[in-house]
């Protein structure tokens, strides 16, 4: 024991500043596999066998090999491409989201006029709108990204909305008592409270963005991954319909991972 310069009785360990802990490195949970091959082993034997036939599903090997045969043609990289930029509407989406839910979450003013509207026109099929949009904006580009900007829109507006209104009140009372200007309990209090909720209104966003592009790409496309799988329909080749599935798969798996290690990155302060 030793006594410091305040008189207060320390350790010796105490008294030097020791080294932070490492943290140790997770590796992956490998578990997580076993079901996925186990349903790829299964679907390799019922296809082998005869169960499953062909002109229902194709195997796995078969899908494989049709996905590299329309990666070297350039088929797949083409469609892939059209389908990527056509992803804008979720900028779009998320922009109106964030500029409305934030409106109506820290004003009554803007969430009584903004929200009941809002609320109104989530209760709408937005899938349904398809032909309407067909009507109004023909057969390009527009009807597509407006389709996935409002599969965006309404979870994500949701989320925001929810999470400026619930924040804990005695966070906001103690940053008034601290002196704390509006701007500052809104940059300090406010927002970071509401980003963990924005954050699964975003992943939920996502799913639903890829959803409204894969059904605008299959009824009125010419170009793009959607079109490929009709394409591919009309000449009953399902190892392409699946290849076209899996890349779309692909796509939502990568986006949320994204946003997850976003999420990690952004919410740090959680786990001190």
């Amino acid at each position: 024991m030793s006594t410091s310069a305040t008189g207060v009785l320390t350790r010796p360990e105490e008294t030097a500043e020791s080294p932070p802990p490492q943290r140790k490195r997770r590796l992956p949970d490998l578990r997580r596999w076993l079901s996925p091959l186990a349903l790829l082993v299964v679907w390799q034997v019922a296809s082998s066998t005869g169960v499953l036939p062909p002109d229902k599903l194709s195997s796995p090997w078969t899908v494989l090999q049709a996905g590299v045969e329309t990666a070297r043609s350039g088929e797949l990289g083409d469609a892939f491409a059209v389908s990527l930029g056509r992803v804008a509407g979720f900028a779009l989406g998320a922009g109106v989201a964030l500029v409305l839910g934030v409106a109506a979450g820290l004003s009554t003013w803007a969430g009584v006029l903004i929200d009941p509207p809002v609320q109104m026109l989530r209760t709408l099929p937005f899938l349904g709108l398809i032909p309407l949009f067909i009507l109004w904006f023909g057969i390009g580009e527009e009807p597509k990204i407006l389709l996935v900007a409002l599969g965006v829109l309404f979870p994500l507006y949701l989320n925001i909305f929810s999470a400026l209104r619930n924040v804990d009140p005695d966070l906001v009372e103690a940053a008034k008592a601290l002196g704390y200007t509006r701007r500052e309990r809104l940059l300090h209090v406010l927002l970071p409270s509401a980003v963990p909720q924005t954050l699964v209104g975003l992943r939920q966003s996502l799913g639903v963005a890829w959803l409204a592009l894969i059904v605008g790409e299959t009824v009125n496309a010419d170009a793009g991954l959607g079109y490929l799988i009709n394409n591919a329909r009309e000449f009953l080749r399902t190892d392409v319909i699946v290849v076209g599935l899996v890349v779309y798969a692909a796509l939502g798996l990568v986006t949320d991972a994204l946003v997850r290690l976003v999420e990690r990155r952004a919410l740090r302060w959680r786990h001190g």
